[in-house]
């Protein structure tokens, strides 16, 4: 279904990503999404980048790396009741289904010029999906994992090429899940996994004949660069501290504070959450004269927020430890974040992203584990000795290995400055190394010198697409 006499006039790259944006108040997701943009402009420094994903409106907007001004623009699709919205995931399907039984190409190509969802899809020249990160799995419900794997599912059934970008992959618990599961995985051009035993994993659920397609890759936020705020609101901090002094992190997860996505522990936590923290923050700072900083990673005001759980906890210690305990208040972007995090010594989080903030910044970070993502990603770091995992330890247990990372804390960021370099070059060498793409960058090359040629001989450079907005709310 190609629309041909646009893709001969653009001679670009183009590139439209799933399940990774800015429309969220997660700053892991949004850190996924810098992460991918980072490798797909280091491969194609011309690229045109669409996001794609649910909400209620479109929009653009811009996104600074480096010295780089990128503009964006976020196409909405919607994942509700409202089927007759003509960008709503279960109309633009079954749409995509129908195109088939369509003999003409020109009215195909006339139809999907008119849907701006189905139109830069079929201009990309691939699909890429995030999915969160760890969503393509039934570990948060149903309605998440349909989400995902719908928006997927378009891609396959308009015949684009379809990669899974560096992601948790599974648990698939469910029968239905594992088959949609299962068909995703076996019909996309390359599934990449950001642990070994997800790839383990997925190779023994596709079978022989398509685990070719599986790769490993580091997860792409290790490349995302911090930027320093305008301004931090930080409380409670006595300053100047010490010399000597070690300033700890702490990110509390508003996810396990409220018990998980139904309040029901459906994690299987071992631990009393909200009492292991307080644990904590006792050791570090009646135990180890630390300073201690609480850092959210996931903002807003309800939900899976760590806004409310920050606050909360500060409340509980700031008359007992005055000067000692700190908060971050405010809201930050991604790389914002990441700055602030950089500005610790040590760092303890329950937020997978919010660790890799810290170790891409060799800053030893302990991980408070509520699922195999935390350990899978750590070990390939060579920090798997960092993992605290909620569902098989006692309190005791997960203090020990504070314990022991703390105080062997000066070696373990000795050893991540020397793994961290390797580690950002793999991950920037994403887009190079998929055989999908190789030859890719000289192809758009060549097709810009013909550009070139055609505008200094006055020749016509193609037909131009009209832009027809893509149903929005009523």
């Amino acid at each position: 279904m190609a629309l041909e006499k646009q893709s001969t006039a653009r001679a670009h790259f183009k590139l439209c990503l799933l399940g990774a944006d800015f429309n969220t108040n997660n700053m892991g997701v949004s850190a996924l999404a810098v992460g991918t943009i980072t490798c797909v402009l280091h491969q194609f420094p011309t690229a045109e980048i669409i996001l794609l994903g649910y909400a209620k409106k479109g929009f653009t907007q811009q996104l600074t790396l480096g010295e780089r001004e990128v503009s964006l623009e976020f196409v909405n699709m919607r994942f509700s009741k409202k089927f007759y919205l003509s960008n709503n995931i279960a109309m633009l399907i079954v749409f995509s289904l129908g195109l088939k039984l369509i003999p003409s190409r020109n009215l195909r190509n006339k139809l999907i010029r008119r849907n701006a969802c189905l139109r830069h899809i079929e201009e990309a020249d691939v699909i890429a999906s995030m999915a969160g990160g760890d969503s393509f799995s039934d570990i948060y419900g149903l309605r998440r994992f349909f989400a995902v794997s719908l928006s997927q599912l378009l891609a396959i059934f308009m015949g684009k090429k379809l990669i899974l970008l560096p992601q948790t992959l599974g648990p698939y618990k469910g029968k239905i899940v594992r088959a949609i599961a299962k068909y995703i995985l076996s019909r996309a051009q390359f599934v990449y996994s950001r642990d070994y035993t997800g790839l383990r994993n997925m190779k023994h659920l596709v079978g022989p004949t398509h685990d070719g397609r599986l790769r490993f890759s580091p997860d792409v936020a290790f490349v995302l660069e911090p930027s320093a705020p305008a301004r931090t609101d930080l409380i409670g901090l006595a300053e100047p501290r010490r010399e000597d002094s070690v300033l700890v992190g702490i990110n509390i997860s508003g996810l396990l504070s409220m018990g998980g996505p139904t309040r029901a522990n459906v994690f299987g936590l071992r631990v009393e959450y909200d009492r292991l923290i307080y644990d904590l923050i006792d050791f570090l700072i009646a135990k180890k004269a630390a300073y201690v900083v609480l850092i959210p990673h996931v903002f807003g005001l309800g939900g899976q927020s760590d806004v409310p759980a920050c606050e909360k906890t500060y409340a509980a210690f700031r008359t007992k430890y005055p000067g000692k305990i700190g908060y971050v208040r405010g809201t930050y972007n991604q790389s914002e974040i990441k700055h602030i995090i950089g500005r610790c010594d040590f760092f303890v989080g329950s937020r997978m992203h919010a660790c890799i903030a810290a170790l891409s910044q060799n800053i030893p970070a302990v991980a408070i584990a509520y699922s195999d993502k935390f350990l899978g990603v750590m070990e390939t770091v060579g920090a798997h000795s960092l993992v605290a995992d909620a569902r098989t330890m006692s309190a005791e247990e997960i203090l020990e290995v504070v314990k022991q990372a703390f105080q062997q804390r000066a070696s373990l960021g000795s050893e991540l400055r020397q793994k961290m370099p390797s580690i950002r070059q793999a991950v920037l060498g994403l887009f190079r190394d998929m055989p999908v793409l190789n030859g890719m960058s000289l192809r758009r090359a060549s097709l810009l010198d013909a550009d070139r040629e055609q505008e200094q001989s006055g020749r016509p450079r193609g037909c131009e697409v009209d832009s027809h907005g893509c149903g929005r709310e009523r």
